[in-house]
């Protein structure tokens, strides 16, 4: 039905599969025997030229543009939590990252691998499929994002035996246990990298007066944040610069690792809550397999430092970040598109 032979003699005859994680913070794009070629922010710059708007850069360009822009440019991210927001934004930023990552062979008809939330309505998944559609694809797969990042991190996903997988993103995260190439269970809740921006973001403002931006935010993230506190005093520090909402001028204050702990506090409980529901919604026998095997995380959230020890103190199982969490799921595309027989069971697609 899905022409999967016709298509595995396409690929070997043209090497034009293109796998895309299409990600609420960024977009990664693996190209057929080359590997990972793209790893842009998923941001586009629109401005209002004699009336009509166009798009004047998308990825690192347009996220340094982020805040910073005049009143006739916008710079904005066309996904919301894991699904498209704007359509036709989400459509020129895939056809011009599919188009970068090909180079030469952009005349070329790519079969695409392309990734969606596990929890994402159909609506939702047509709205992704249509844009990938429209970069003049040969034929496009939906693949799930838990199912992805399992095979990126080289879970036995086929194997008659249960494996559970934890993606952290930037708009979801995706909790999946997965056996036999299938998932058995999934739930997908929309708490990840942008909630805990969101987070800082609010605690800065309600405890020093301080209005910081979005791009400050992930700055401290990526700097000092942990899941918990630290054992002895206030750990990290880093200074942080935005606007007083008092005196309305730029400051500067220094903000505690312990302190943006405090601050994502509710989006870490809502990860852990989501891990232990699943735990207590799977067979015993499958129950069994994790036991032995532990909890895979992955995505850029798993980087959080002391997620892992978090979570292995609210289940009492092994738990371990994937050794390459930030391409996990774009490597499972990959996997996917270099070896489309193996893994048809996983595609689908909406036409």
């Amino acid at each position: 039905m899905l022409g999967i032979q016709r298509l595995k003699k396409v690929l070997n005859i043209f090497s034009s599969g293109v796998a895309i994680d299409l990600g609420t913070a960024n977009t990664l794009v693996y190209v057929h025997g080359k590997g990972i070629v793209l790893n842009e922010p998923s941001v586009v710059a629109i401005a209002e030229i004699h009336g009509k708007k166009q798009v004047i850069a998308v990825g690192s360009e347009a996220k340094q543009m982020l805040g910073r822009t005049p009143g006739q440019i916008q710079a904005i991210r066309p996904l919301r939590d894991g699904v498209i927001a704007d359509f036709d934004v989400a459509d020129e930023m895939i056809k011009r990252f599919v188009q970068k990552a090909l180079g030469h062979k952009t005349m070329s008809r790519p079969v695409i691998v392309i990734c969606v939330p596990s929890g994402s309505t159909a609506v939702e998944r047509r709205a992704i499929q249509d844009a990938a559609d429209n970069s003049r694809a040969r034929k496009v797969f939906l693949i799930e994002e838990p199912m992805a990042a399992a095979i990126g991190a080289g879970l036995p996903v086929n194997e008659a035996s249960g494996s559970m997988v934890v993606d952290i993103g930037g708009g979801t995260t995706e909790v999946a246990v997965i056996s036999l190439g299938g998932i058995v269970y999934a739930r997908s809740i929309r708490v990840g990298g942008d909630k805990m921006d969101e987070a800082i973001i609010s605690y800065v403002r309600k405890n020093h007066n301080l209005l910081i931006g979005e791009a400050s935010a992930e700055r401290i993230k990526k700097a000092i944040a942990a899941a918990s506190v630290p054992t002895e005093g206030e750990g990290l520090i880093i200074p942080v610069k935005g606007r007083d909402l008092v005196n309305g001028v730029p400051k500067e204050i220094t903000v505690t690792e312990r302190q943006i702990a405090e601050a994502l506090s509710d989006p870490v409980a809502q990860i852990v809550e989501a891990v232990k529901y699943a735990l207590e919604n799977v067979s015993p026998e499958v129950a069994a397999d994790i036991v032995d095997k532990g909890i895979m995380l992955t995505g850029g959230g798993a980087l959080l430092r002391r997620l892992d020890n978090v979570l292995r103190d609210a289940t009492g199982l092994p738990v371990s970040v994937a050794e390459n969490a930030l391409q996990c799921v774009a490597l499972g595309c990959g996997e996917a598109v270099e070896r489309i027989g193996k893994f048809e069971n996983v595609l689908t697609s909406m036409y």
